[in-house]
């Protein structure tokens, strides 16, 4: 992996592409991953890459639904198992939630980097190499473990998965989906939608776990009867558009 300067004025992204693409040679991350790292960053831009007011509220919401879950499920592929592994298992912890290797690119040996990568940054179990239960898709990531994300109450879905995010959904199930796009079908299908980048938002959702962990239920319930998804993608697009009004500002002066 090429050495990045921490003085490099894009370090933080540049640090990103570099583990995407660490992982593809890794064999952990699909060819495709490189594609998705891209598209997001184009959003991360266009939101000023920071954490902004909606992506802070619903990473609270997000927390205290994991909080409260009787079996709460983090779901990891390549991309999110190269870019913020130890951050998937701090939050695995803090939350008491499981975690599940889930792929579209499936193959055993990916799952196998996967699960080693978890567990050398602390998982103590990760599941999703046996996978005894089928969802009702009609490609690899149907593919789940009964104890795990089929019988899951919460999901928590890193990055991008539209049709899964539905089908889940579908079956009853709190999905919670990080996407930096509040386009995409993945934002519009989840419960909550955290537009943000992947690295920010767990490091917001563990602080916010440690925080609310000390909270009574009844405040928990609260942030998740209270939350509007749809209010916070508008909010998000709304986010987006005055970061764009100020950077023509910017421009013009």
């Amino acid at each position: 992996m090429t050495e990045i300067p921490k003085d490099h004025p894009r370090y933080e992204s540049l640090l990103a592409r570099e583990k995407v693409a660490a992982g593809v040679k890794m064999g952990i991350t699909s060819v495709q991953g490189l594609i998705s790292q891209g598209r997001g960053e184009s959003f991360d831009y266009l939101i000023g890459e920071r954490s902004t007011k909606s992506a802070l509220y619903a990473e609270r919401a997000a927390v205290a639904a994991l909080l409260l879950a009787k079996n709460p499920v983090i779901s990891v592929n390549g991309n999110a198992a190269v870019l913020a592994p130890d951050k998937i298992v701090a939050l695995a912890d803090v939350t008491e939630a499981k975690l599940e290797v889930n792929l579209f690119h499936r193959t055993e040996t990916r799952v196998h980097l996967i699960i080693e990568q978890l567990k050398a940054n602390g998982a103590s179990e990760v599941l999703g190499k046996n996978p005894d239960v089928s969802l009702e898709l009609s490609h690899a990531r149907r593919l789940v473990e009964s104890r795990g994300i089929y019988s899951a109450d919460v999901v928590l879905v890193p990055l991008e998965d539209g049709d899964r995010c539905e089908k889940l959904v579908e079956m009853g199930k709190t999905v919670i989906a990080i996407d930096l796009n509040p386009l995409s079908r993945t934002s519009k299908m989840a419960t909550i939608s955290i537009v943000d980048n992947l690295t920010r938002a767990l490091e917001n959702m563990i602080k916010f776990g440690v925080e609310l962990k000390k909270e009574r239920n009844e405040e928990l319930v609260k942030l998740i009867t209270t939350y509007d998804n749809k209010k916070v993608l508008i909010e998000a697009i709304s986010e987006i558009q005055e970061n764009l009004k100020a950077m023509t500002v910017e421009l013009e002066q």
